[in-house]
């Protein structure tokens, strides 16, 4: 068992390599970029160790850079990361029956390239458990986040006009790379379309608060889809 466990927990980091090659420079310019908005380099390594949400925590540094308030900060990045509830929700299956020992950790270690890799795995095989895969994933994203945030709050100091380099490309690429594999039914489609619609639409909104919009409208049109497949299927049942 424990030779299983071991070669899960290698297989959840090895799979995982791809989407960190991605998040390598997402990480040094969150670094980079909440150095150069006022925060410390302990507050900075703060937010890495004890946060571990890449999306929320670059909206919180831009949103202190500006002189925002508390209150705001912590709504807008309440709901950046809402769509984590919606990733633990789609792997409570699969971890059904583990211990809090094990659900706190990786919950507060799920993030969005963890969760691409496992909900593939849950979905090859739906009857087995895979938290040692995850937490292979997950152990392997946070060591690569921390190293990255370190990287960049140096070379932040160190290289002048970092922001300005585009790194920030890497983080849509990974995005895309994510979220593309998983749109295999037409609620999903629908979901992507009209988050996509909306963030156009509503870019220019103070505090990017078009993104909180754009998600919300996304999680919508999904269920409403959701619901329209479900009567369509059970139409054609009742007709046959």
């Amino acid at each position: 068992m424990a030779t299983l466990n071991k070669r899960e927990f290698l297989h959840g980091a090895r799979d995982t390599l791809p989407m960190i090659v991605g998040a390598i420079p997402f990480g040094i310019l969150f670094g980079a970029l909440a150095t150069a908005a006022g925060l410390s380099v302990y507050a900075t390594m703060g937010m890495s160790l004890f946060v571990f949400a890449g999306s929320s925590q670059f909206v919180a540094a831009t949103l202190i850079g500006q002189g925002v308030g508390v209150a705001v900060i912590v709504i807008t990045t309440f709901f950046v990361n809402l769509r984590h509830a919606l990733y633990s929700a789609s792997l409570g299956g699969s971890f059904r029956g583990l211990k809090q020992k094990w659900l706190i950790p990786l919950g507060f270690l799920l993030t969005d390239e963890t969760y691409a890799v496992v909900i593939k795995r849950v979905n090859e095989s739906p009857d087995k458990q895979h938290h040692w895969y995850c937490l292979g994933s997950s152990v392997a994203m946070y060591i690569n986040w921390q190293v990255c945030t370190m990287i960049g709050i140096m070379a932040g100091g160190a290289l002048e006009n970092m922001a300005d380099w585009g790194l920030e490309f890497a983080m849509i690429v990974t995005f895309i790379g994510i979220v593309v594999p998983l749109i295999v039914r037409m609620p999903m489609l629908v979901a992507a379309l009209v988050a996509i619609t909306v963030a156009l639409l509503a870019r220019d909104m103070a505090h990017n608060f078009g993104l909180i919009v754009a998600s919300v409208a996304g999680v919508i049109a999904g269920c409403i889809a959701e619901l329209f497949v479900d009567r369509q299927q059970s139409q054609a049942t009742h007709s046959s």
